[in-house]
């Protein structure tokens, strides 16, 4: 038995439906919400809705976007030749942070997930394929995350790519800087030693 409002236990079943978050951060959001001023808590609510309404998918990258094609694909690195591969949007925020690749990008909406009934008809694979097979990819940097999913996902793809004769990379991945070698898991300096690079 509830002892609020239907209301309120409905807004904390949508915080709660997000993902990460429980029931008690859910409840807290919610009792967030209701200590706010009435024009606050609309102008979330209208903010959720806008960019429900206006945001959309770039037809070249799958990236988000706010016009059809991105400022990335619109912009001066679309002649790169370079294609770096992610699961998510979020994950182009990742690498943009580092001011270090100058291709463009293009967004899964997924992995390849069998336990999840998540195949590659469920994510924007075909998307990327014709994409390659318009020809001007030199390079696919497959950067998905370094599980089984993310790897299976990235192999999946370099087959489909081969036929195009362009060069299917993965990011290399090792030990984080700062780590001790001696909490590293095996698999990690596996990874480690197989992606070293001369200095």
């Amino acid at each position: 038995m509830s002892f609020f409002p239907v209301a309120f236990d409905n807004l904390v079943d949508k915080f709660a439906s997000l993902p990460g978050v429980g029931s008690k951060s859910a409840q807290r959001l919610a009792f967030y919400i209701m200590s706010l001023p009435e024009e606050e808590a609309m102008a979330f609510g209208d903010a959720i809705h806008e960019a429900r309404r206006s945001v959309k998918f770039c037809r070249v990258c799958q990236n988000l976007s706010a016009e059809e094609t991105c400022s990335i694909c619109s912009g001066s690195r679309a002649g790169s030749g370079t294609v770096c591969v992610v699961a998510e949007p979020k994950d182009v925020a990742a690498i943009e942070r580092t001011r270090e690749f100058n291709g463009t990008y293009h967004v899964l909406h997924g992995v390849i997930s069998p336990r999840r009934y998540i195949g590659p008809d469920d994510i924007k694979i075909k998307e990327l394929v014709a994409r390659v097979a318009e020809g001007g990819i030199n390079e696919v940097i497959m950067a998905m995350n370094p599980d089984t999913e993310g790897e299976t996902t990235a192999r999946y793809i370099s087959r489909l790519l081969k036929p195009f004769g362009v060069k299917v990379t993965m990011l290399a991945y090792g030990i984080p800087v700062g780590a001790s070698l001696e909490f590293a898991d095996d698999a990690t300096l596996m990874r480690a030693l197989a992606g070293r690079q001369e200095i």
